[in-house]
């Protein structure tokens, strides 16, 4: 089914849609905020790689509270140049020396492969600029993406590297052996 001819789940009773309703609980939030004095350094010096799967609450499967740590979040928790990005600014520019890498069981990545984006090039005319970054085995992409981070010329801060996959059935974590 292509995108077009798929119902729309993202209108609500009432012509409402779900953005509407995000604003919405945005101004209940807003209304009971108070400033908490802090900066974007965070707290335990630890910057988090993560998939973006809906099922994954890093912040309470990791005992997190704002301001802890960053959170660069992908498809796949895939390290990418953008994570490397991202994570150069956090380590360089905000004072983190950790990274945590987080990928999880039933990923979507696991039933792609990058023939979706000659499909995508098919259907609109233009072959994306980025990778799928498909994988059958989590364990050894999340090997790989560890290897990725060590090895960056950007990160000055690579001793403390450490992947895991999140079992989505039970919560746990269980770190990835590097070799």
């Amino acid at each position: 089914m292509t995108p077009s001819a798929r119902p729309s789940s993202a209108v609500l009773a009432g012509d409402s849609t779900v953005t509407d309703r995000l604003v919405a609980a945005n101004a209940r939030y807003a209304a009971a905020f108070a400033d908490p004095g802090m900066d974007a350094r965070p707290v335990l010096g630890v910057a988090v790689v993560a998939c973006m799967d809906a099922r994954l609450d890093l912040h309470a499967a990791l005992g997190l509270e704002l301001g802890d740590c960053h959170t660069v979040r992908n498809a796949g928790g895939v390290v990418t140049d953008d994570v490397i990005r991202s994570l150069t600014i956090s380590q360089r520019a905000l004072g983190t020396r950790s990274v945590v890498l987080i990928h999880h069981t039933g990923c979507g990545l696991e039933t792609l492969t990058e023939e979706f984006r000659h499909e995508l090039e098919m259907e609109v005319g233009q072959r994306p600029a980025w990778a799928v970054e498909a994988f059958r085995d989590v364990e050894q992409d999340v090997r790989q993406s560890m290897r990725r981070v060590r090895t960056s010329p950007f990160l000055p801060y690579t001793d403390d590297v450490r992947g895991f996959v999140f079992d989505v059935t039970t919560g746990l974590l269980r770190e990835v052996d590097p070799a």
